[in-house]
């Protein structure tokens, strides 16, 4: 059979296992549903990163003060003027509420220039946290507050802070390369070994062997048919995530493109996994353990969620040598960094090493029936 056929036949073949992965829903939400869904949630978290303080006035509270006028400009505080003293107590238990705020008149300070006022947060004993910084807020607008009453007042020195160029670092900026990892990886191992051993099951294979037909061309055209539906994917999860949370894109278009053909590493890597999966078992119902044993530790180990610089020192080596984390890396210093793939040696090396291993052992554990 001449190249030109073998072309014809591995585009077929792509065809037609691309309906079959569109049509399956399995492929459908643990490659591109559920790392949707991870984008959205994490990115509103990003974009709302202080959260809001609820606080109410104490029954004792002297609202009519500047201090406590000046508090109604904090943007992340929220006052509560509609609770009766009961349920001022009640949702201060019930972490309804942060805290309770008093402000009066502090007596054990002289009146000279302005009255002094003394301001008291009583909290529950979970709110630790959030008084800390509702006192950080106040201590704030006190500041200001001093400045507008004694604008020449003394000070032995002041502080000043220059901001340098650079880029903010968002949880976006994390966490969509590691999805983007995830989904291929879902859909190259999950995918190529059930779909490779159900058309050896179905004699679809054996079929084939038949016509003139390589090896080599069965593969192409599965990773042709991934490839497809790794793009429409992508696509998807970069528009998400650049137009809806801030996604950074360097160089726009270029890093786009630059993503994506650096995306044909991990392709070829986690087919491979799924084609010697399929290959090396005789039972198709010990795919799926044996294929979550593979992906699960390196979810949980890649640096998807949390950096890998949070394990333990004697973990992180492993870790590292991993193929998802040379993938996410290296779409990370694209993405953010505007690195190039020929400026990434580390994560470029190792996923050639590993693309090599994974296409060897999966060409020898390549069954037609």
């Amino acid at each position: 059979m001449n190249m030109p056929n073998q072309v014809k036949a591995a585009l077929t073949i792509s065809k037609y296992s691309l309906l079959a992965t569109l049509r399956s829903s399995t492929s459908v939400v643990f490659s591109l549903l559920f790392p949707i869904i991870f984008i959205i949630v994490f990115g509103s978290m990003a974009t709302d990163r202080t959260p809001t303080l609820k606080v109410a006035p104490a029954p004792d509270c002297d609202t009519a003060n500047p201090i406590y006028t000046s508090l109604k400009d904090i943007p992340h505080l929220s006052l509560i003027h509609t609770l009766t003293p009961a349920e001022q107590k009640e949702a201060l238990q019930k972490g309804k509420v942060d805290a309770l705020i008093s402000i009066n008149f502090d007596t054990s300070r002289p009146l000279i220039p302005l009255p002094t006022y003394l301001v008291t947060l009583h909290y529950a004993g979970s709110g630790n946290t959030m008084v800390d910084l509702l006192k950080i807020e106040i201590e704030e607008t006190i500041r200001k507050t001093n400045e507008k009453l004694y604008p020449h007042d003394f000070t032995i020195a002041t502080v000043a802070s220059v901001q340098a160029p650079g880029r903010t670092y968002e949880q976006i900026d994390f966490i969509l390369p590691g999805q983007l990892g995830f989904s291929l990886l879902m859909a190259g191992v999950f995918g190529s070994s059930f779909l490779l051993f159900n058309l050896r099951q179905s004699l679809v294979l054996k079929r084939l062997r038949a016509a003139p037909i390589r090896k080599r061309t069965i593969i192409a055209g599965e990773m042709l048919s991934r490839l497809f539906f790794h793009i429409i994917g992508f696509m998807i999860m970069v528009g998400l995530g650049y137009f809806a949370f801030n996604f950074t894109l360097v160089n726009g278009l270029v890093t786009f493109v630059e993503m994506m053909i650096f995306s044909l590493f991990g392709l070829g890597i986690f087919m491979g996994i799924g084609f010697v999966i399929s290959g090396v078992l005789q039972n198709e119902s010990s795919i799926s353990p044996v294929a979550n044993t593979i992906v699960l530790p390196q979810i949980l180990l890649c640096g998807l969620f949390f950096p890998i610089e949070s394990y333990p020192h004697w973990l992180q080596g492993f870790c590292n040598l991993l193929p998802l984390t040379f993938f996410v890396d290296g779409l990370r210093k694209i993405a953010f960094e505007g690195a190039h793939i020929w400026e990434m040696p580390l994560q470029v090396i190792g996923l050639i090493i590993w693309t090599i291993v994974i296409s060897v052992w999966s060409v020898k554990a390549f069954k037609w029936e």
